[in-house]
């Protein structure tokens, strides 16, 4: 199939593998765009019709608006296939559409590779159709933070700018407003390992990539998903390997990996660092936040005026400052940003205190070394209490262990084989506690805590053997902790 046009997907048949319980999410956005534009659509999920329920229905009403919408055109009707999958369904097909949260490696996907058939992502097509500027975003820790700031930020430039991708929020959701008024709204992406790994293709045909690109680290995460480590990390170098030399490159100096990674970098490099530098870049002088570039230098604000604490997001904010600088965004509205951006739900996000224990919902906090930066946040030997652990995804937990012994007077921990590896280096050395449920963790802890003390869920593993998702994860949080 030929996909340099929409027009092409009238009457094409598509797999969406993966459709997801998100309103806006990869699975939803994308079957609503293809229905819209006449493809026979197949939607395949390995959660059942009890599970999916309601993001069926939503499909179906679209169904229904887009058939009183468009009267004269084809609008087919989705044939579902839950709770499996079918062979036929990817070897006989136009393109396969496959939701960031599926293996590449699934025998399904590597069936319709043999087969020719195209593998796309929501965010491969909205790369393929959007021929305005883009800014992405990436890295292993803080690349929410970074893209919905950086996000805010661009509203100085038009109050309608767009934030999406890994954020819950397929970019296809925007596409054909934006193409009907040719329209180069700001748009920032969060972009995962998975969906940087469905873009080659796209980038190579366009021969480019976004218009700015940001990296903010690397750590070993998703391992489980991954041959190595150095895999992740070459899944990550996606984001700036298809840029030409007029777009531009941001990235982490105060991260050894990050910093090596600048000779394969195409376009113009610009660094963010906690330390004072001379190259193009964001910085810190004076416990000034400033920008240089080409040897002029722009002071944005005092850092005593940022309003999102935390060390670690310092970096959050330098990288975002630094993109938004690049795409013209003004000092005055990005200080206004700066001053008002108190933080992103579900990273060290304070949900309420109860008898002055302050609650913290760190639910994001999906590797170790997220849980680290949290204890280094608030960690207190006697006066913090962390609710952590799950399923391992192959990765160490060494220092995490370290921190949590350091930095907490009682670690709860959920059932599952990180926590296994978890309990065997930290047991004997913090006082330990286990919870088969949210509610059981939160009670537990509200019992153990005193006057002054801080409850952190700050997980450091995957959610599955209990949990839908990580954000599940943080929303019976919040309800165990509202229920206080």
């Amino acid at each position: 199939m030929d996909l340099s046009r929409i027009e092409n997907f009238k009457d094409a048949v598509v797999t969406v593998m993966g459709l997801g319980i998100y309103k806006q999410g990869s699975g939803l956005g994308t079957a609503k765009w293809l229905m819209r534009h006449g493809a026979q659509t197949v939607i395949t999920d390995l959660k059942d019709t009890t599970e999916l329920k309601d993001s069926v229905d939503l499909v179906m009403e679209w169904y229904e608006k887009y058939r009183q919408m468009y009267p004269d055109r084809t609008i087919y009707q989705p044939v579902f296939v839950l709770g499996e999958h079918r062979k036929e369904d990817f070897e006989n097909v136009d393109v396969v559409v496959q939701n960031p949260g599926v293996p590449s490696e699934s025998e399904y996907i590597q069936a319709a590779k043999a087969k020719g058939v195209h593998i796309e992502s929501d965010v491969s097509l909205f790369f393929r159709y959007f021929h305005f500027p883009v800014c992405a975003v990436t890295g292993t820790k803080g690349k929410t933070t970074t893209t919905l700031l950086l996000g805010e930020m661009l509203k100085g430039l038009d109050d309608k700018a767009i934030t999406a991708g890994n954020v819950r929020v397929s970019p296809l959701e925007f596409l054909d407003d934006l193409l009907a008024h040719n329209a180069s709204t700001p748009i920032v992406l969060e972009l995962s390992s998975w969906m940087l790994e469905s873009l080659p293709g796209a980038f190579s045909e366009l021969k480019h990539g976004p218009e700015i690109s940001v990296l903010t680290n690397v750590f070993p995460d998703h391992l489980n998903r991954y041959a190595s480590y150095e895999d992740y990390q070459k899944s990550k170098e996606i984001i700036f390997e298809y840029q030409q030399r007029d777009q531009y490159t941001v990235l982490n100096q105060d991260h050894d990996l990050v910093r090596s990674m600048a000779p394969r970098v195409k376009g113009q490099l610009f660094w963010f660092s906690k330390n004072y530098q001379d190259a193009n870049g964001c910085y810190i002088k004076a416990d000034k936040i400033v920008f240089r570039r080409d040897g002029d230098e722009f002071t944005i604000l005092p850092l005593s005026e940022v309003a999102l604490g935390g060390e670690h997001n310092l970096e959050n904010i330098l990288s975002a400052t630094c993109a938004a600088m690049l795409r013209g965004v003004t000092v005055e509205a990005i200080a206004k940003v700066l001053k008002d951006f108190k933080g992103v739900p579900d990273r060290q996000e304070l949900i309420r205190e109860v008898d002055e224990i302050s609650f913290i919902n760190d639910t994001a906090a999906t590797a170790p070394e997220a849980v680290v930066a949290a204890m280094k946040r608030f960690g207190d030997k006697e006066h913090l209490i962390t609710i952590c652990g799950g399923v391992d995804k192959k990765l160490t937990y060494d220092t995490m262990a370290e921190a949590l012994v350091a930095s907490s007077k009682a670690v709860i921990l959920f059932p599952g084989t990180a926590s296994d590896m978890i309990r065997e280096k930290i047991a004997g050395k913090v006082t330990l506690h286990t919870a088969d449920s949210m509610k059981e963790a939160v009670q537990k802890a509200r019992s153990i805590a005193k006057t002054g003390d801080t409850v952190i869920l700050s997980p450091g593993a995957a959610s599955f053997n209990m949990f839908k998702n990580e954000f599940d994860r943080g929303e019976q949080f919040r309800e165990e902790v509202r229920n206080l």
